[in-house]
């Protein structure tokens, strides 16, 4: 009896042994691969998602989150070996910026060559370096470079009145970013066929002009011109996207060169709540549009005299060269007759947000400076309205700045500028044939509610109604009123007959009836960009001068295109 006893205990030990063995491996082995799991979690993080995870306060004081590394044993280097690099570069800089000052000359001068040349005794200073992943079809590197030097140079001049003056370019300080690009990528030393580089950010360049034994302010026009045109040539001719190219192994780098690869429509549309910078009256707003800062590619809109709510409704079009890092800019100045303008405000965006071939509707705040990370006066907000369409893509949808016949010149302007033509020789022909644009048709507005409306009298209620106006064709209606409501529903539908639908707007004022008359309450304004390349949609449009509010509307558009030769 014992026997069997000892035998079935010993044979449910046994099971329980197995069993707690088996269970103890699969929790072991689950445990391996949730840490697994977990390993490569962490592998996947990047620098934001820790930041994320933990704040900057808990990391000890040895943990930095840089994307640049610094290059103090650079600069060592550079400093020693300065001389000769100063002896190199005066002569590379020298045969290579000489054609382009040429090119760039002012009018009233007759040539405009450098005399003397040294880059001086102090070298620059490196201070940071990041590396842009590029796929595996190159590397791209990025260095910071700050240089306040004593370098000797003077410019020989000669003007159209016979005049040599020699022009001495002094205290030059310069903080910028260049961008080196190794591309391709190939199996024979030292790895890469050729270098790319360009100046991709200038954050600043100061320097002062003298006339040798003078002064060149005694001379008027001539600082002024030959001040811009130094500006201009490092502007066009090294600032990215323009890049230059040095071949290391040889081989075709054509497609390493800078190409236009889109347009960029940007509507100009208004700008609310401008900063006043008269002391008497109001400012005179214009904008200056650009997405390079080239003197040839920068738009300008009209001055709305004594305004700090202008509509502009202006249309713009720019050759895009790298949707990737390009920005549009808008600067708002207030113009001042005789006297050099004063900037109210600016603002950017970046190309890369725009979903090619779909209209972006955006209100951007103005700041002092595009540098700054923070700006809490409040200059005001310009809205624009934005098309980016690349190249390849014109067949892809209705664009109605830019007709079938229109891209077709465009694409026959790049095939024969293919050879080198800049872009900017490509846009100066790509609107030289380009015709006007004419789209007629009906707008159908439905006024459907409001919510939110201001209460306007004691009782903490309004009687709203609706204006609508077409701003070119001068056409109004008006909704009925809605009696003691802040949320009044109208579904009330307009037609208007458009005959320019591409450079008119539409205008919604929102009124509270009175027994002796109207309060202006807000209004919201509609281009019709949208609504002729969608043909129909639903919105709802905050209103513009009011404390609270929005309109809620059902757009719809049919339209034939009608062109007429702008000439």
């Amino acid at each position: 009896m014992s026997f069997f006893f000892g035998l079935f205990v010993g044979i449910t030990v046994g099971i329980g042994l197995i069993m707690g063995f088996v269970r103890s491996e699969n929790y072991r082995s689950k445990r391996r691969s949730e840490l697994a799991a977990t390993v490569s979690a962490f592998s996947k993080m990047t620098v934001e998602d820790s930041k994320k995870l933990l704040p900057l306060d808990f990391y000890p004081s040895w943990v930095v989150f840089s994307e640049k590394q610094k290059l103090t044993w650079l600069n060592l280097e550079l400093t020693k070996i300065w001389p000769y690099v100063d002896q190199a570069a005066s002569e590379l800089i020298k045969t290579s910026v000489e054609p382009v000052l040429e090119q760039y000359r002012p009018v009233i001068l007759s040539s405009l060559k450098f005399s003397k040349l040294t880059l001086g005794t102090v070298a620059p200073q490196f201070t940071g370096v990041s590396i842009i992943e590029d796929g595996e079809d190159g590397i791209t590197m990025e260095l910071e470079m700050q240089w306040d030097g004593n370098p000797s140079i003077v410019l020989d001049i000669k003007t159209k009145l016979g005049v040599s003056l020699p022009i001495q370019v002094k205290n030059i300080g310069f903080t910028g970013v260049f961008r080196l690009m190794f591309k391709p990528l190939v199996d024979e030393f030292p790895c890469f066929g050729a270098v790319c580089y360009s100046l991709r950010h200038k954050k600043k360049l100061d320097f002062t002009l003298k006339v040798v034994g003078g002064d060149v302010s005694s001379i008027p026009g001539i600082s002024d011109a030959i001040e811009s045109t130094i500006r201009d040539a490092i502007e066009d001719s090294i600032t990215w996207p323009v890049r230059k190219i040095i071949p290391i192994i040889p081989g075709d780098y054509s497609d390493l060169e800078l190409k236009p690869v889109g347009t960029l429509e940007v509507k100009l549309v208004q700008a609310k709540e401008l900063t006043n910078k008269d002391l008497i009256g109001k400012s005179d707003p214009y904008a200056v549009v650009y997405v390079r800062p080239l003197a040839d590619r920068m738009k300008k809109s009209k001055t709305i005299n004594n305004q700090l709510n202008p509509i502009w409704n202006e249309h713009f079009e720019f050759i895009v060269e790298d949707a990737s890092t390009q920005h549009l800019i808008v600067k708002i100045y207030d113009g001042e007759g005789l006297q050099a303008s004063e900037l109210i405000g600016c603002a950017q965006v970046l190309l890369k947000d725009l979903e090619p071939g779909k209209v972006k509707d955006v209100w951007l705040k103005l700041v002092k400076d595009l540098d700054l990370q923070r700006d809490t006066k409040n200059r005001g907000q310009v809205h624009l309205e934005l098309l980016y369409i690349p190249f390849g893509m014109e067949n892809a949808f209705n664009n109605p700045f830019a007709p079938k016949f229109s891209m077709t010149s465009l694409e026959k302007a790049l095939k024969s500028g293919s050879d080198g033509t800049e872009a900017g020789d490509l846009e100066k022909a790509a609107n030289q044939k380009r015709r006007e644009v004419i789209v007629r048709g009906v707008l159908s507005v439905t006024v459907i509610s409001a919510e939110e409306v201001p209460a306007t009298d004691i009782l903490g209620k309004a009687d709203p109604y609706v204006i609508l106006s077409l701003k070119k064709a001068e056409t109004k209606n008006k909704t009925r009123v809605v009696n003691d409501s802040l949320n009044p529903v109208w579904n009330q539908t307009f037609d208007f007959v458009v005959e320019d639908g591409l450079h008119d707007m539409l205008v919604l004022e929102l009124y509270d009836h009175d027994t002796f008359g109207k309060d202006y309450i807000g209004r919201c304004i509609i281009t019709l960009t949208r609504v002729i390349l969608e043909g129909e949609y639903d919105d709802t449009v905050p209103l513009d001068g009011a404390k609270s509010g929005k309109l809620n509307l059902h757009l719809k558009w049919s339209a034939q295109p009608i062109y007429r030769d702008s000439t």
